[in-house]
């Protein structure tokens, strides 16, 4: 299905030789090679790594697959691999998977390796690749999307953990006839990683943030203003830091931290979520800490976010729902330009059966202040 060896975008995809067995032997033992692939023997050990080199590897060529070293073409030094699994000959699909050690991570290799070997196996009779990533792994997700793959959406519990257990997976598709080039994303990246005015900045959501996130979405005041009213558990809001990334990744939502921009202390938080992928309408949601309130900058963040939605985000509508008696959160919408345009009676889910109104508020890119 493809050729031995391919060369392209600066890394060289080839057979696995018995010189590789040191560098293959450290590279699966790598604890996050191991990790997002539990299926490896740990510990990895060189006879575990001779087996792959004269009978894995060969096995996978000889079922229509194929298991390609990623190799540094400067040096011919093992530092990954990749292959093609999961072929199912009637439907012309199959699955693409890849690692890289850890002495060659940031380098492109991935990328590089992920594009080739694609392009390779687009023009040898298969019309659907998928690619499959756990969602705590944004490295792997940001690949699949520089080699062109476009999220689909979940498999779920299709991913084993190791020690037993199910996991869901995050599924990538390109198809022959996708356009050449990085997959396009409903939301990209801050530039420079944040968004600031000199007095608040944003940034984007991360696994070390769970013990602010908990605190302030614990708060009476700020559960009795989301739908339904009912505070997270800790478990949740980990999962939620933990995933951030690939939520922005995979064009679900934006959740960033509102900072001071003097003293980087946390002020709250606040998210952007594409509501009408066709109408170009996104959604905006905010709280903040008690001791933040009343300083203006919950407007400065919105205000903020705000802009980058109608620019690089490309976003035509914004839309926030509110209950219909916070009146300070009316306030902070009002000042950057929202309109209120109407109550939506029994929208949300309130607790024990009832429902809750919304009041909606819009803006449109003329009306930001």
């Amino acid at each position: 299905m493809t050729p031995e060896t391919i060369e392209a975008d600066g890394v060289r995809l080839r057979q696995f030789r018995p010189a590789d067995t040191a560098d293959l032997a450290a590279g699966c033992g790598d604890p996050v090679n191991l990790r997002f692939n539990p299926g490896m023997p740990q510990p990895y050990t060189e006879a575990d790594a001779r087996w792959w080199i004269t009978e894995g590897a060969p096995a996978a060529w000889a079922t229509g697959g194929a298991a390609y070293a990623i190799a540094d073409p400067a040096t011919d030094r093992l530092v990954g691999g990749a292959g093609i699994g999961q072929v199912v000959t009637p439907r012309r699909q199959a699955e693409v998977g890849y690692w890289v050690a850890p002495w060659a991570r940031r380098r492109g290799f991935a990328t590089a390796a992920t594009r080739a070997l694609t392009d390779a196996v687009l023009r040898h009779g298969v019309d659907r690749l998928e690619l499959l990533t756990h969602a705590e792994n944004p490295a792997s997700q940001r690949v699949a999307l520089a080699a062109g793959f476009r999220h689909e959406g979940v498999r779920r519990a299709a991913g084993q953990l190791r020690g037993g257990g199910r996991t869901d997976l995050l599924v990538w598709v390109r198809l022959a006839d996708d356009p050449p080039g990085p997959a396009p994303r409903a939301l990209p990246d801050l530039p420079e990683g944040r968004l600031t005015d000199g007095v608040v900045t944003l940034r984007r959501l991360g696994p070390d943030d769970v013990d602010l996130m908990y605190r302030l979405h614990s708060r009476p005041e700020v559960v009795a203003n989301q739908a339904p009213p009912v505070p997270p558990t800790r478990a949740a809001v980990e999962r939620r830091c933990l995933t951030a990334e690939s939520a922005w990744l995979t064009g679900a939502i934006a959740r960033l931290l509102i900072l001071d921009a003097v003293t980087g202390e946390p002020a709250g938080s606040c998210g952007l979520s594409i509501s009408d992928p066709a109408a170009g309408e996104g959604s905006v949601g905010y709280a903040l800490l008690p001791e933040r309130r009343g300083r203006g900058l919950a407007t400065r963040a919105v205000r903020l976010l705000a802009g980058w939605a109608f620019g690089p985000a490309g976003l035509a509508r914004l839309v926030a729902g509110t209950v219909p008696d916070n009146a300070a959160s009316h306030g902070v919408l009002e000042r950057v330009g929202f309109r209120r345009e109407g109550l939506l009676r029994g929208r949300l889910p309130g607790q024990s059966g009832t429902r809750l109104d919304d009041l909606v508020f819009g803006l449109l890119p003329d009306d930001l202040r």
